[in-house]
């Protein structure tokens, strides 16, 4: 079954719970809970949901990833599919299915987001799409394993181990080395 607005709704609501001094920054996207926006279609394009994860390794260190379009250095993640029941399973096929990393490799280390962003994607006429936003939920993941054995060649150029203080966002960063205590 595809993951319904109720579960964005109530995984948002409950990060807020936790987080509420994000809830500035995510009114808008609230806003258009409230109009009943399908957020998990790609082709809303006031905004979507994109699951994304934080892969820490046994070194303390996260995954990155290049990706292709962008051309930037990213945290591996991207749209839901029909197939995806909840935010968290859609982050962790996404890290699996860009990395090669084994799905019984990888442990969550918890149910909620330990971030959700909200930022813009340029219009992209390849694919017909306008600008539009990306509200990215990021699940924190866990790995003994570091191997990233096939990277997905179409979206993925190269794949990097890299600090936590390399994560683009403080706020994340803070958040992990907490989860990570």
């Amino acid at each position: 079954m595809p993951i319904s607005t109720e579960h964005i709704r109530s995984t948002l609501n409950g990060y807020l719970d936790v987080h509420p001094e994000d809830k500035p920054s995510l009114a808008a996207v609230l806003d258009l809970l409230d109009t009943h926006a399908d957020l998990a279609s790609r082709k809303e394009f006031r905004a979507h949901a994109t699951a994304g994860a934080v892969l820490v390794g046994p070194d303390g260190r996260t995954l990155h990833i290049r990706h292709l379009a962008l051309d930037r250095w990213l945290l591996p993640g991207g749209h839901l599919e029909p197939e995806d029941d909840t935010l968290q399973s859609a982050a962790l096929r996404e890290l699996c299915e860009e990395t090669g990393i084994a799905v019984e490799s990888v442990t969550p280390a918890g149910t909620d987001p330990i971030d959700i962003d909200v930022h813009p994607i340029p219009a992209n006429a390849s694919k017909a799409e306008p600008e539009h936003q990306h509200v990215d939920f990021r699940f924190l993941f866990r790995t003994e394993a570091a191997d990233v054995s096939a990277l997905q060649t179409g979206e993925i150029t190269d794949a990097a181990w890299l600090p936590v203080d390399a994560l683009a966002s403080r706020k994340l960063g803070r958040r992990v080395l907490s989860a990570l205590r």
